[in-house]
């Protein structure tokens, strides 16, 4: 079986999105989720978290950064083509879609996007849309040209705050600054934040919310290489669990989340030898319980 390409965009000089047709992935398709794409019979498992679903349409989009052989390959493809597989929707959905919807009405929310981070938050900020819910949302990156989803977002959220390191565009300095401008300066209130971007991003964005009081939802599809738990990849401590993020998550308390040992993972994941050393270090607990399987890295 085969999945076309139904429309291709570049949103910037290297990022794509592509709208994929998978009707049965966008019927069950969730916030939150992901999928694995796979290009060819030879081509390596990619996980992509879902940007979009339309169940009419029977269309799931997936945005894509050119960072490797992979992604490159992908990007190669073009409206009208056919891609191997794509199988999902996988993770667990995002928590809020199973409250109560008129205590989620009650609550104040905010959603922080890095980079491409955007695409992620832009599913949820629109399933709660769609349910009356009115939230915040921030969007940060490098500077102006590299701001995706903004005209989307605006559709679908109450307000949409716009950063850019270098001061290009909206509000000059990083998001977490812009937060602490709303809370502290401008005197708004959150009960709840949501976090997707690069893992340093997080990382301090957690650190303010955490200062603010501000209980902190991340999601961790940057670290996962596999997919499905085998390879180890997205091995992470939250609180004092081991979890891993393609199949325990991709979201968690963003408050509870070693991020120092998360991010050199990530590094050491990299390089056999690095791989190796961590298999090591983290014995039985470097994959599920169960999983006997050979470790493949990289996208």
């Amino acid at each position: 079986m085969s999945y076309k390409i139904v429309e291709k965009k570049q949103l910037n000089d290297v990022v794509f999105q592509m709208d994929i047709e998978a009707p049965r992935v966008a019927k069950s398709a969730k916030p939150g989720q992901f999928v694995i794409v796979k290009v060819d019979e030879k081509g390596e498992r990619v996980p992509l978290t879902i940007a979009d679903y339309d169940i009419e349409k029977g269309t799931v989009s997936i945005v894509c950064q050119v960072v490797g052989a992979s992604s490159r390959k992908l990007y190669s493809y073009e409206q009208g083509e056919s891609i191997r597989d794509f199988v999902g929707p996988l993770g667990q959905p995002s928590e809020f879609i199973y409250e109560n919807i008129e205590d989620l009405k009650k609550k104040r929310m905010i959603f922080i996007a890095g980079g491409v981070g955007a695409a992620p938050v832009y599913p949820q900020v629109k399933w709660l849309h769609e349910h009356g819910i009115d939230v915040d949302v921030i969007i940060g990156a490098r500077t102006k040209d590299l701001i995706i989803y903004e005209e989307k977002m605006k559709k679908v959220a109450k307000n949409v705050y716009l950063c850019t390191d270098d001061g290009s565009y909206g509000f000059k300095g990083l998001v977490t600054a812009k937060l602490e401008e709303l809370v502290e300066k401008e005197g708004k209130q959150y009960d709840q934040a949501v976090v997707i971007g690069p893992m340093i991003m997080m990382k301090f964005a957690c650190l303010t919310t955490k200062k603010l009081d501000i209980p902190t939802v991340v999601s961790l599809n940057t670290i996962m290489v596999d997919g499905t738990g085998m390879c180890g990849a997205c091995r992470v401590t939250v609180g004092n669990e081991v979890k891993f993020a393609c199949v325990d998550g991709p979201e968690f308390d963003g408050h509870q989340i070693n991020f120092d040992e998360a991010m050199r993972r990530q590094a050491m994941f990299k390089s056999e030898e690095g791989q190796k050393l961590l298999q090591l270090e983290e014995g039985e607990t470097h994959r599920p319980v169960g999983c006997n399987c050979d470790t493949k890295g990289g996208k």
